[in-house]
Formats: structure tokens, C-alpha cells, sequence
């Protein structure tokens, strides 16, 4: 990436932590988090960066390899409001855990780094979904710079999966990857794509659907009260039924666990 407008940015202090379940999660803000993100790409730091729940939290309780993951080097931002309730029963913080949604996240990035001479590449869904979402993205932030974009096929996350992304990315200038792949495959590829491509690479999940306008987003109230899982069920009940029913429960299992741990 080369030097320019995002020279200017301050460095951001390192957040506290909080874990729920067996995961470490950033105690920040929208606001902040932005600033981190800006921050790890104004450093071309190869740091993976995911937007984990509560669906990340139950399957982290059950799943070693992904538990090993979210306990290792990257950012894990809490996009959930049930993740954030059990952090703001952690009493040893100094300051108040917020929710870094991840749509919410995505969009104030390709704001702010308008000024800042962030360019973008988008990684995942489909072809037909990555024109629309450049089409309307382009439209909604004027100056906007997408370098690429790439709708892998669908298969497993092997050295042929991570060779086409790295070549896919390298054609092009960009300084940040958007990894929309589902929870958990996005994680593991941004894990091992940020070291390969030298830059930040950032689990996104369904950002680029809203975004698009191919999925119906909840209303803001929805997301407010912490039903914003329940609105994607009625929405898609037969992909999503076992996912949140029984994913929830386990995740208040494993969140209640790690609070009486705590106390």
C-alpha cells in the first residue's frame, strides 16, 4: 500500500478484553473499532479480524479447532447483543463493552476510508450478488474504491481454495479483503489469507447480502432489543432453525459457564 492520506491516523490504545464463553472479545465501541480497523490497515498489518456472536461463541464450546482459532492472533469484535450483555456483567472493566455489528461495521469503514485512500476487495457469495453490491456501494459512497471482487466456487478451504484468493487479490491494489463465506469457514480463510496477502482480512458474514439488498435486513429496532437472530429465523426457518434454537442454548450454557468461572 503506498503512503498518502492515511498517514494521519492516529494509533489506537489496545482495547481490553472480555471473555464469553471461551472466547476473548474486544471491549470497544462502533466508533472505535472503525478506528482500530483504519488503524491495522494504515500499518499493512496481516491481522484477521472477525464479527463473532453468539452462533461463534456456542460453536467455539464445541468445536476445538475454531475455539483454537478465536484464541488466536487476529481481532475478535463482539457482533451480538447477548455477547454483549454477559460482557457488561464482567465488573473487572474499566470501560462499557458496545456492539460492533458487523453490516454497521462494513458500512462505516467504506465511509470513513474514503478519506483515507482505502481500497477494497470483496471475497465470496456470487457473482450476481458482487455486482449489484459494487453497483449500489459505488452509488451510496461516491469515491468509493473497490480494486476487486471474487466469488470463489463453493469446496473446501484447501491450498487450491487459498491460491486462487491470493491470486485473485494480488492483481489488484488493495489494502483490505471483506471475507463473506459463513461462519465459521470466513474465519478460518481470513485466518490463513491475512499472512499470505500482507494485509487486514475481515469475516463479514451476511454484509454483503444486506448491502446488496438480496437479503432483508432487520429493522433497527430489532437489532436494538437483541432479536435480530430471531428475525433471520422467520426469515429463513429452514437453513437457520437448528442454528439458533439450538445454538443459542448452548451458547447461554457455555456464556454462564465462564461468568460463574469469572466470578
Amino acid at each position: 500500500m503506498n503512503e498518502g492520506p492515511m498517514e494521519h491516523l492516529a494509533e489506537m490504545p489496545r482495547a481490553e478484553r472480555s471473555t464469553v464463553g471461551l472466547v476473548p472479545f474486544e471491549v470497544t465501541t462502533i466508533e472505535r473499532a472503525t478506528a482500530q480497523v483504519l488503524t491495522e490497515v494504515r500499518n499493512r498489518r496481516p491481522t484477521p479480524i472477525r464479527l463473532a456472536n453468539a452462533y461463534c461463541v456456542a460453536l467455539a464450546s464445541k468445536d476445538r479447532k475454531y475455539r483454537d482459532l478465536m484464541n488466536s492472533s487476529g481481532i475478535n469484535f463482539p457482533d451480538g447483543t447477548p455477547v454483549v450483555w454477559f460482557m457488561r456483567m464482567d465488573r473487572s472493566l474499566s470501560s462499557q463493552p458496545g456492539r460492533v455489528r458487523g453490516p454497521s461495521l462494513f458500512n462505516e469503514i467504506l465511509d470513513k476510508g474514503r478519506n483515507e485512500g482505502v481500497r477494497h476487495f470483496f471475497l465470496g457469495t456470487t457473482n450476481e450478488t458482487l455486482e449489484i453490491l459494487a453497483s449500489k456501494l459505488t452509488t451510496r459512497y461516491p469515491g468509493l474504491e473497490i480494486s476487486g471482487t471474487y466469488a470463489p466456487p463453493f469446496g473446501q478451504l484447501d491450498g487450491k481454495f487459498l491460491a486462487d484468493c491470493q491470486n485473485q487479490v494480488s492483481q489488484t491494489e488493495a489494502n483490505v479483503v471483506w471475507v463473506a463465506l459463513g461462519t465459521p469457514k470466513q474465519d478460518f480463510a481470513a485466518a490463513k489469507l491475512a499472512p499470505i496477502l500482507g494485509m487486514p482480512t475481515i469475516g463479514i458474514g451476511a454484509a454483503f447480502d444486506f448491502a446488496a439488498g438480496t437479503t432483508r435486513e432487520a429493522p433497527a429496532i430489532v437489532q436494538r432489543v437483541g432479536l435480530e437472530w430471531a428475525f433471520r429465523l422467520l426469515s429463513e426457518p429452514k437453513r437457520l432453525w437448528r442454528r439458533y434454537l439450538f445454538g443459542n442454548l448452548i451458547f447461554i450454557r457455555a456464556a454462564s459457564r465462564s461468568h460463574r468461572a469469572a466470578r
